[in-house]
């Protein structure tokens, strides 16, 4: 790894990354705003941003100097599975904006142009062999393989989102555990994880770093989990 890429690992190594994404549908869709979730969230502490989007990325880079995990949510009428940066065309345009760090969707599922994830990221990492890249997997399987692709974090994000993983325990602590203990990668545990408590036992683990999202930048999702309460 170059000394660059050191850097980010370090930055954020032991930290909290926060997830500042708010879809078209979704109250609080505006770059400019998710800037300023970035911008409290670097107040508060945290270490790196994961984000959606070259328009959201860009405005956020004007606010902070914080490493980026880059995504592009795309959904292809033919694959709607895989949706998360999942063709060349989204890794382009988060290598033109600048990303740190740059995820992907690492599920066994097929992607658009009937392509698998293996021969896909071959492609993306002859293209780009500097870049750092995560694998958003859902089971252990998928995490391992990702590793073995030579993926440079692994992470948990889309555990209990997938049909392989449908009724898993969240979050998924066994399976961050056993990436940990046998990927030889850093794993990025994400997904699910809601309280300081939850962030707290995945450190204990060994977790690289976290990524939390819904419950600090998602007021819609917070407000009804109150709400609920009440009922």
């Amino acid at each position: 790894m170059n000394e660059k890429n050191q850097k980010i690992m370090d930055q954020i190594h032991g930290k909290l990354i926060v997830s500042c994404q708010a879809l078209p549908e979704e109250p609080l869709h505006s770059s400019y705003i998710m800037s300023r979730m970035a911008y409290a969230a670097y107040l508060g502490g945290a270490a790196g941003i994961r984000a959606n989007t070259v328009e959201d990325i860009t405005e956020i880079k004007k606010t902070v100097s914080l490493p980026i995990i880059g995504i592009i949510k795309s959904v292809y009428p033919d694959y709607p599975e895989v949706y998360i940066t999942p063709t060349m065309k989204e890794v382009d345009a988060l290598i033109e904006c600048g990303c740190d760090i740059i995820a992907m969707d690492a599920t066994d599922r097929v992607r658009p142009g009937n392509r698998n994830l293996k021969e896909f990221f071959a492609e993306v990492r002859a293209k780009y062999p500097e870049q750092l890249f995560m694998a958003d997997s859902s089971t252990i399987e998928e995490g391992m393989a990702a590793a073995a692709m030579g993926f440079d974090m692994i992470g948990t994000t889309m555990a209990g989102y997938t049909a392989e993983s449908k009724g898993c325990s969240v979050p998924p602590y066994s399976m961050i555990k056993h990436l940990i203990h046998h990927c030889g990668k850093p794993v990025v545990a994400e997904g699910h994880i809601s309280t300081p408590e939850m962030l707290r036992h995945a450190m204990d683990m060994d977790a690289w770093t976290v990524v939390v999202g819904s419950a600090i930048t998602r007021p819609l999702e917070i407000t009804k989990s109150f709400v609920a309460a009440l009922k």
